[in-house]
Protein backbone atom coordinates (compact mmCIF):
# COMPACT_ATOMS: atom_id res chain seq x y z
CA UNK A 1 0.00 0.00 0.00
CA UNK A 2 1.72 3.41 -1.09
CA UNK A 3 1.74 6.35 1.08
CA UNK A 4 -1.57 8.68 0.97
CA UNK A 5 -1.31 12.52 1.60
CA UNK A 6 -4.66 14.35 2.18
CA UNK A 7 -3.62 17.94 0.94
CA UNK A 8 -4.99 20.83 2.34
CA UNK A 9 -7.96 19.94 4.20
CA UNK A 10 -9.61 21.08 7.10
CA UNK A 11 -8.71 18.73 9.62
CA UNK A 12 -11.40 18.57 12.45
CA UNK A 13 -10.98 15.96 15.25
CA UNK A 14 -13.55 16.55 18.30
CA UNK A 15 -11.80 14.60 20.88
CA UNK A 16 -8.96 16.83 20.97
CA UNK A 17 -10.91 19.83 19.30
CA UNK A 18 -8.38 19.84 16.84
CA UNK A 19 -9.55 22.17 13.88
CA UNK A 20 -6.60 23.39 11.47
CA UNK A 21 -5.89 23.81 7.94
CA UNK A 22 -3.16 21.54 6.59
CA UNK A 23 -2.42 17.92 4.99
CA UNK A 24 -2.41 13.85 6.11
CA UNK A 25 -0.36 11.34 5.55
CA UNK A 26 -0.68 7.89 6.19
CA UNK A 27 1.75 5.14 5.87
CA UNK A 28 0.32 1.49 5.84
CA UNK A 29 -3.29 2.07 6.98
CA UNK A 30 -2.11 4.13 9.68
CA UNK A 31 -2.04 8.14 10.18
CA UNK A 32 1.68 9.30 9.79
CA UNK A 33 1.40 12.93 10.67
CA UNK A 34 -0.84 15.59 10.10
CA UNK A 35 -0.87 19.10 10.37
CA UNK A 36 0.15 22.61 8.37
CA UNK A 37 3.23 21.95 6.19
CA UNK A 38 3.80 18.09 6.50
CA UNK A 39 5.81 17.90 3.56
CA UNK A 40 5.01 15.44 0.55
CA UNK A 41 7.28 11.90 0.80
CA UNK A 42 8.51 10.85 -2.65
CA UNK A 43 6.11 8.16 -4.32
CA UNK A 44 3.24 9.49 -2.32
CA UNK A 45 -0.31 9.61 -4.01
CA UNK A 46 -1.86 13.05 -3.85
CA UNK A 47 -5.82 13.50 -2.83
CA UNK A 48 -6.53 17.35 -3.09
CA UNK A 49 -9.04 18.45 -0.08
CA UNK A 50 -8.91 22.30 -1.74
CA UNK A 51 -10.76 22.86 1.75
CA UNK A 52 -13.05 20.26 2.05
CA UNK A 53 -13.42 18.78 6.06
CA UNK A 54 -11.29 16.11 6.83
CA UNK A 55 -12.97 14.17 10.25
CA UNK A 56 -12.50 10.60 11.61
CA UNK A 57 -14.39 8.19 10.01
CA UNK A 58 -18.12 8.48 11.54
CA UNK A 59 -19.52 6.10 14.49
CA UNK A 60 -23.08 4.89 13.80
CA UNK A 61 -24.35 3.40 17.14
CA UNK A 62 -27.26 1.91 15.93
CA UNK A 63 -28.33 0.23 12.90
CA UNK A 64 -29.97 -2.40 11.37
CA UNK A 65 -28.21 -4.56 8.71
CA UNK A 66 -30.88 -6.90 8.01
CA UNK A 67 -28.56 -10.12 8.08
CA UNK A 68 -29.15 -12.47 8.78
CA UNK A 69 -32.87 -13.06 8.28
CA UNK A 70 -33.56 -9.82 6.64
CA UNK A 71 -31.44 -10.15 3.49
CA UNK A 72 -33.97 -8.65 0.85
CA UNK A 73 -34.20 -5.93 3.00
CA UNK A 74 -30.37 -5.17 3.16
CA UNK A 75 -27.20 -7.31 3.46
CA UNK A 76 -23.81 -6.83 5.09
CA UNK A 77 -22.15 -6.32 1.87
CA UNK A 78 -24.75 -3.50 0.94
CA UNK A 79 -25.48 -1.69 4.07
CA UNK A 80 -21.58 -1.10 3.86
CA UNK A 81 -21.54 0.21 0.62
CA UNK A 82 -24.05 2.79 1.77
CA UNK A 83 -22.42 3.25 5.39
CA UNK A 84 -19.09 4.17 3.22
CA UNK A 85 -20.90 6.61 0.98
CA UNK A 86 -22.19 8.35 4.37
CA UNK A 87 -18.62 8.47 5.75
CA UNK A 88 -19.14 5.90 8.06
CA UNK A 89 -16.49 3.57 8.95
CA UNK A 90 -17.77 2.28 12.16
CA UNK A 91 -21.33 0.73 13.40
CA UNK A 92 -22.84 -0.88 15.83
CA UNK A 93 -25.62 -3.23 14.77
CA UNK A 94 -28.84 -4.19 16.66
CA UNK A 95 -29.50 -7.42 17.92
CA UNK A 96 -33.32 -8.47 16.20
CA UNK A 97 -32.66 -10.09 13.57
CA UNK A 98 -33.65 -13.57 12.42
CA UNK A 99 -32.21 -15.41 14.45
CA UNK A 100 -31.67 -13.03 17.52
CA UNK A 101 -27.94 -12.44 17.99
CA UNK A 102 -28.53 -14.25 21.08
CA UNK A 103 -25.60 -16.93 20.64
CA UNK A 104 -21.92 -15.85 21.13
CA UNK A 105 -21.23 -17.45 18.22
CA UNK A 106 -23.44 -15.06 15.86
CA UNK A 107 -21.53 -12.17 17.41
CA UNK A 108 -18.06 -13.67 16.38
CA UNK A 109 -19.70 -14.20 12.81
CA UNK A 110 -20.60 -10.49 12.21
CA UNK A 111 -17.71 -8.87 13.20
CA UNK A 112 -16.21 -11.45 10.80
CA UNK A 113 -18.26 -10.34 8.36
CA UNK A 114 -17.71 -6.70 8.78
CA UNK A 115 -13.79 -7.13 8.43
CA UNK A 116 -14.61 -9.09 5.09
CA UNK A 117 -16.31 -5.85 3.88
CA UNK A 118 -13.14 -4.29 4.06
CA UNK A 119 -14.94 -0.66 4.66
CA UNK A 120 -16.58 -0.97 7.81
CA UNK A 121 -16.18 -2.63 11.37
CA UNK A 122 -19.17 -4.14 12.51
CA UNK A 123 -19.89 -3.88 16.39
CA UNK A 124 -22.71 -6.05 17.07
CA UNK A 125 -25.36 -5.60 19.92
CA UNK A 126 -26.59 -8.36 21.70
CA UNK A 127 -29.48 -9.47 22.68
CA UNK A 128 -31.09 -8.48 26.21
CA UNK A 129 -33.61 -11.55 25.94
CA UNK A 130 -33.25 -15.00 24.50
CA UNK A 131 -34.60 -13.92 21.37
CA UNK A 132 -35.38 -10.80 21.79
CA UNK A 133 -38.69 -11.87 22.72
CA UNK A 134 -38.91 -10.13 26.23
CA UNK A 135 -39.01 -13.28 28.00
CA UNK A 136 -35.68 -14.73 29.46
CA UNK A 137 -32.08 -12.92 29.77
CA UNK A 138 -29.53 -14.00 27.55
CA UNK A 139 -25.84 -14.46 28.89
CA UNK A 140 -24.35 -11.38 28.28
CA UNK A 141 -20.85 -12.96 29.85
CA UNK A 142 -20.36 -15.26 26.25
CA UNK A 143 -21.89 -12.54 24.81
CA UNK A 144 -19.73 -9.85 25.80
CA UNK A 145 -16.36 -12.20 25.73
CA UNK A 146 -17.29 -12.49 22.14
CA UNK A 147 -17.15 -9.08 21.21
CA UNK A 148 -20.96 -7.41 22.12
CA UNK A 149 -20.72 -4.23 23.26
CA UNK A 150 -23.91 -3.77 24.88
CA UNK A 151 -27.93 -5.42 25.67
CA UNK A 152 -30.61 -4.36 23.98
CA UNK A 153 -34.09 -6.22 22.31
CA UNK A 154 -33.83 -3.29 19.47
CA UNK A 155 -37.34 -2.14 18.45
CA UNK A 156 -39.09 -4.21 21.17
CA UNK A 157 -38.85 -2.74 24.34
CA UNK A 158 -37.84 -4.27 27.93
CA UNK A 159 -41.32 -4.17 29.20
CA UNK A 160 -41.38 -5.98 32.42
CA UNK A 161 -40.12 -3.94 35.63
CA UNK A 162 -38.63 -6.91 37.24
CA UNK A 163 -36.89 -8.34 33.75
CA UNK A 164 -35.47 -4.88 33.28
CA UNK A 165 -34.32 -4.47 36.77
CA UNK A 166 -32.03 -8.26 36.25
CA UNK A 167 -30.75 -6.90 33.24
CA UNK A 168 -29.43 -3.36 34.45
CA UNK A 169 -27.57 -5.79 37.67
CA UNK A 170 -26.61 -8.50 35.58
CA UNK A 171 -24.92 -6.02 32.41
CA UNK A 172 -23.27 -4.05 35.27
CA UNK A 173 -21.18 -6.52 36.24
CA UNK A 174 -19.63 -7.31 32.81
CA UNK A 175 -19.19 -3.30 32.62
CA UNK A 176 -22.08 -3.41 29.90
CA UNK A 177 -24.83 -1.20 28.71
CA UNK A 178 -28.36 -1.86 28.70
CA UNK A 179 -29.73 0.14 25.71
CA UNK A 180 -33.69 0.28 25.51
CA UNK A 181 -36.60 1.28 23.06
CA UNK A 182 -38.23 3.83 24.97
CA UNK A 183 -41.94 3.03 24.56
CA UNK A 184 -44.42 1.75 26.79
CA UNK A 185 -45.33 -1.39 24.69
CA UNK A 186 -49.21 -1.13 25.93
CA UNK A 187 -49.63 2.27 25.41
CA UNK A 188 -47.90 2.35 21.75
CA UNK A 189 -50.02 -0.73 20.79
CA UNK A 190 -52.25 -0.51 17.23
CA UNK A 191 -50.47 3.01 16.87
CA UNK A 192 -49.04 4.12 14.00
CA UNK A 193 -48.35 8.00 14.56
CA UNK A 194 -48.08 10.42 17.59
CA UNK A 195 -51.52 10.90 18.94
CA UNK A 196 -52.74 14.22 18.54
CA UNK A 197 -54.62 16.43 16.13
CA UNK A 198 -52.97 15.38 12.90
CA UNK A 199 -53.27 12.08 14.07
CA UNK A 200 -56.95 12.57 14.61
CA UNK A 201 -57.41 14.05 11.36
CA UNK A 202 -55.73 11.79 9.28
CA UNK A 203 -57.55 8.86 10.82
CA UNK A 204 -54.79 7.12 12.10
CA UNK A 205 -54.67 5.24 15.61
CA UNK A 206 -52.39 7.72 17.99
CA UNK A 207 -49.04 6.61 20.21
CA UNK A 208 -49.35 9.41 23.34
CA UNK A 209 -46.21 10.84 23.73
CA UNK A 210 -46.16 10.74 26.99
CA UNK A 211 -45.68 6.63 26.52
CA UNK A 212 -41.77 7.43 25.29
CA UNK A 213 -41.45 9.74 28.84
CA UNK A 214 -43.64 6.85 31.01
CA UNK A 215 -41.06 3.79 30.59
CA UNK A 216 -37.93 5.99 30.27
CA UNK A 217 -39.18 7.01 34.29
CA UNK A 218 -39.37 3.63 35.28
CA UNK A 219 -35.86 2.53 34.09
CA UNK A 220 -34.12 5.52 35.78
CA UNK A 221 -35.65 4.41 38.55
CA UNK A 222 -34.22 1.30 37.96
CA UNK A 223 -30.91 2.33 37.32
CA UNK A 224 -30.56 4.36 40.43
CA UNK A 225 -31.58 1.08 42.26
CA UNK A 226 -29.11 -1.17 40.17
CA UNK A 227 -26.59 1.39 40.13
CA UNK A 228 -26.77 -0.16 36.47
CA UNK A 229 -25.53 1.67 33.22
CA UNK A 230 -29.40 2.65 30.82
CA UNK A 231 -28.34 4.24 27.65
CA UNK A 232 -32.10 5.00 25.59
CA UNK A 233 -32.18 4.99 21.84
CA UNK A 234 -33.49 7.35 19.58
CA UNK A 235 -34.99 9.31 22.52
CA UNK A 236 -37.72 11.92 20.25
CA UNK A 237 -39.32 13.96 22.65
CA UNK A 238 -38.83 17.20 25.06
CA UNK A 239 -39.79 15.33 28.14
CA UNK A 240 -37.69 12.84 27.10
CA UNK A 241 -35.10 15.29 26.82
CA UNK A 242 -35.84 16.76 30.42
CA UNK A 243 -35.71 13.58 32.11
CA UNK A 244 -31.83 12.73 30.76
CA UNK A 245 -31.05 15.60 31.76
CA UNK A 246 -32.25 15.64 35.45
CA UNK A 247 -30.82 12.27 35.77
CA UNK A 248 -27.35 13.12 34.48
CA UNK A 249 -27.57 15.95 37.07
CA UNK A 250 -28.31 13.64 39.67
CA UNK A 251 -25.23 11.89 38.93
CA UNK A 252 -26.85 8.44 37.18
CA UNK A 253 -25.24 6.75 34.71
CA UNK A 254 -27.96 7.55 31.94
CA UNK A 255 -27.01 8.51 28.73
CA UNK A 256 -29.63 8.86 25.52
CA UNK A 257 -29.19 9.22 21.41
CA UNK A 258 -31.28 10.44 18.87
CA UNK A 259 -31.53 10.58 14.96
CA UNK A 260 -32.09 12.64 12.68
CA UNK A 261 -35.83 12.30 11.83
CA UNK A 262 -36.45 13.61 15.23
CA UNK A 263 -34.73 16.78 14.57
CA UNK A 264 -35.36 17.46 11.35
CA UNK A 265 -38.80 16.43 10.45
CA UNK A 266 -41.95 16.94 12.37
CA UNK A 267 -45.44 14.99 12.69
CA UNK A 268 -46.89 17.00 9.19
CA UNK A 269 -43.88 14.92 6.95
CA UNK A 270 -46.48 12.24 7.50
CA UNK A 271 -48.84 14.18 5.55
CA UNK A 272 -50.46 12.49 2.71
CA UNK A 273 -50.00 9.13 4.39
CA UNK A 274 -45.89 8.91 3.17
CA UNK A 275 -45.36 5.56 4.83
CA UNK A 276 -41.54 6.56 4.05
CA UNK A 277 -41.90 8.98 7.30
CA UNK A 278 -43.46 5.90 9.36
CA UNK A 279 -40.69 5.33 11.81
CA UNK A 280 -40.48 4.13 15.17
CA UNK A 281 -40.78 6.21 17.52
CA UNK A 282 -42.95 7.80 15.17
CA UNK A 283 -42.66 11.76 14.27
CA UNK A 284 -43.37 14.15 17.00
CA UNK A 285 -44.79 18.09 17.10
CA UNK A 286 -42.76 20.84 16.18
CA UNK A 287 -42.18 21.49 19.84
CA UNK A 288 -40.06 18.22 20.71
CA UNK A 289 -38.30 18.96 17.66
CA UNK A 290 -36.60 21.95 18.98
CA UNK A 291 -36.50 19.99 22.25
CA UNK A 292 -34.30 17.93 20.52
CA UNK A 293 -31.76 20.19 19.15
CA UNK A 294 -31.47 22.40 22.48
CA UNK A 295 -30.34 18.78 23.76
CA UNK A 296 -28.05 18.36 21.16
CA UNK A 297 -26.59 21.68 21.54
CA UNK A 298 -26.44 21.72 25.63
CA UNK A 299 -24.86 18.23 25.64
CA UNK A 300 -27.73 16.02 26.85
CA UNK A 301 -27.71 14.19 23.92
CA UNK A 302 -24.41 12.06 23.70
CA UNK A 303 -25.03 10.73 20.32
CA UNK A 304 -26.35 11.17 16.58
CA UNK A 305 -26.97 7.54 15.55
CA UNK A 306 -28.32 6.54 11.38
CA UNK A 307 -30.96 4.38 13.30
CA UNK A 308 -31.02 2.80 9.76
CA UNK A 309 -34.18 0.33 9.34
CA UNK A 310 -34.11 -1.09 6.06
CA UNK A 311 -37.49 -1.91 4.48
CA UNK A 312 -38.18 -3.77 1.19
CA UNK A 313 -40.80 -1.75 -0.94
CA UNK A 314 -43.42 -4.18 -0.13
CA UNK A 315 -43.36 -3.46 3.63
CA UNK A 316 -44.16 0.22 2.57
CA UNK A 317 -46.44 -0.07 -0.17
CA UNK A 318 -49.52 -0.97 2.31
CA UNK A 319 -51.74 1.93 3.91
CA UNK A 320 -50.23 3.80 6.56
CA UNK A 321 -51.19 2.09 9.96
CA UNK A 322 -50.56 -1.52 7.76
CA UNK A 323 -47.12 -0.57 6.79
CA UNK A 324 -43.56 -1.35 8.46
CA UNK A 325 -42.14 1.78 10.68
CA UNK A 326 -38.56 2.40 9.97
CA UNK A 327 -36.18 4.60 7.86
CA UNK A 328 -33.01 3.92 5.90
CA UNK A 329 -30.31 6.37 7.51
CA UNK A 330 -26.73 5.51 6.70
CA UNK A 331 -26.09 7.64 3.25
CA UNK A 332 -28.01 10.75 4.93
CA UNK A 333 -26.83 10.70 8.59
CA UNK A 334 -24.02 13.18 7.81
CA UNK A 335 -25.76 15.79 5.61
CA UNK A 336 -29.03 16.31 7.66
CA UNK A 337 -26.70 16.53 10.75
CA UNK A 338 -24.73 19.07 8.67
CA UNK A 339 -28.35 21.51 8.14
CA UNK A 340 -28.30 22.02 11.69
CA UNK A 341 -25.47 23.49 12.35
CA UNK A 342 -26.27 26.20 9.88
CA UNK A 343 -29.94 26.82 11.79
CA UNK A 344 -29.45 25.87 14.91
CA UNK A 345 -26.85 26.22 18.37
CA UNK A 346 -25.34 23.29 17.49
CA UNK A 347 -21.70 23.80 16.08
CA UNK A 348 -19.57 22.10 13.85
CA UNK A 349 -17.33 21.02 16.32
CA UNK A 350 -20.23 19.72 18.04
CA UNK A 351 -22.14 18.22 15.34
CA UNK A 352 -19.14 15.94 14.62
CA UNK A 353 -18.29 14.81 18.30
CA UNK A 354 -21.90 13.26 18.08
CA UNK A 355 -20.85 11.25 15.19
CA UNK A 356 -17.64 10.44 16.22
CA UNK A 357 -15.52 10.37 19.70
CA UNK A 358 -18.88 11.09 22.01
CA UNK A 359 -20.75 7.50 20.16
CA UNK A 360 -17.39 5.50 20.25
CA UNK A 361 -16.74 6.22 23.84
CA UNK A 362 -20.05 5.07 25.02
CA UNK A 363 -19.55 1.99 22.94
CA UNK A 364 -16.11 1.64 24.68
CA UNK A 365 -14.62 1.15 21.34
CA UNK A 366 -11.31 2.44 19.51
CA UNK A 367 -12.81 5.05 16.79
CA UNK A 368 -13.33 8.51 15.92
CA UNK A 369 -10.43 9.92 16.49
CA UNK A 370 -7.40 10.86 14.21
CA UNK A 371 -3.87 10.97 15.77
CA UNK A 372 -0.76 10.00 14.80
CA UNK A 373 -0.58 6.17 15.02
CA UNK A 374 -4.02 5.70 14.87
CA UNK A 375 -5.91 3.81 12.25
CA UNK A 376 -6.84 5.98 9.60
CA UNK A 377 -10.51 5.74 9.43
CA UNK A 378 -11.51 9.10 7.42
CA UNK A 379 -14.39 10.77 6.31
CA UNK A 380 -13.91 13.89 3.76
CA UNK A 381 -16.79 16.11 2.81
CA UNK A 382 -17.93 19.42 1.26
CA UNK A 383 -19.63 21.25 3.57
CA UNK A 384 -21.38 23.41 0.91
CA UNK A 385 -21.84 20.84 -2.14
CA UNK A 386 -25.46 20.22 -2.28
CA UNK A 387 -27.40 16.97 -3.18
CA UNK A 388 -31.02 15.66 -3.56
CA UNK A 389 -32.15 12.90 -1.79
CA UNK A 390 -34.15 10.61 -4.25
CA UNK A 391 -35.20 7.27 -3.40
CA UNK A 392 -34.44 4.26 -5.78
CA UNK A 393 -31.23 5.91 -6.52
CA UNK A 394 -29.52 6.06 -2.96
CA UNK A 395 -26.50 3.10 -2.19
CA UNK A 396 -26.96 0.67 -0.92
CA UNK A 397 -30.28 -2.08 -0.87
CA UNK A 398 -32.41 -0.02 1.14
CA UNK A 399 -34.45 3.07 -0.31
CA UNK A 400 -37.11 3.71 2.06
CA UNK A 401 -35.97 7.05 2.84
CA UNK A 402 -37.73 9.23 5.32
CA UNK A 403 -35.90 12.20 3.23
CA UNK A 404 -37.12 11.60 -0.06
CA UNK A 405 -36.75 14.95 -1.63
CA UNK A 406 -34.90 16.43 0.45
CA UNK A 407 -31.92 18.96 -0.46
CA UNK A 408 -29.04 18.62 1.41
CA UNK A 409 -25.95 20.79 1.40
CA UNK A 410 -22.34 18.64 2.80
CA UNK A 411 -22.04 16.11 0.93
CA UNK A 412 -19.32 13.06 1.43
CA UNK A 413 -16.51 13.47 -1.30
CA UNK A 414 -14.25 10.43 0.10
CA UNK A 415 -13.75 7.78 2.89
CA UNK A 416 -10.89 5.63 4.28
CA UNK A 417 -11.15 2.53 5.92
CA UNK A 418 -7.22 1.70 7.44
CA UNK A 419 -5.37 3.89 4.88
CA UNK A 420 -7.35 2.26 1.77
CA UNK A 421 -10.07 4.83 -0.12
CA UNK A 422 -13.57 2.78 0.19
CA UNK A 423 -15.53 5.63 -1.51
CA UNK A 424 -14.81 8.99 -3.59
Amino acid sequence: MSDILIRAARIIDPATRTDIEGDLLIRDGMILDFGPGIGRPDGVSVCEAKGAVLCPGLVDMRASLGEPGYEYRETIVSAAQAAAAGGITTLACLPDTKPAIDDAALVRLLITRGEETGSLSIFPYGAATRGCAGSELAEYGLLAEAGAVGFTDGRRAIATSRLMRSALAYASGFGAMIVQHPEDPGLAEGGCATEGARATLMGLPGIPAIAEAILMARDIRLAELTGGRLHFAHISTAEAVSLVRRAKDRGLRITCDTAPPYFDMNETSIGDYRTYAKLSPPLRTESDRQAILVGLADGTIDAIASDHQPRDAEDKRLPFAEASAGGAGLATLLAVTLAHTRDSALSLMAALDLLTARPAALLGIEAGRIGKGLPADLCLFDPERSWLVSAGSLPGKAQNTPFDGRALEGAVIGTWKAGRRVFG
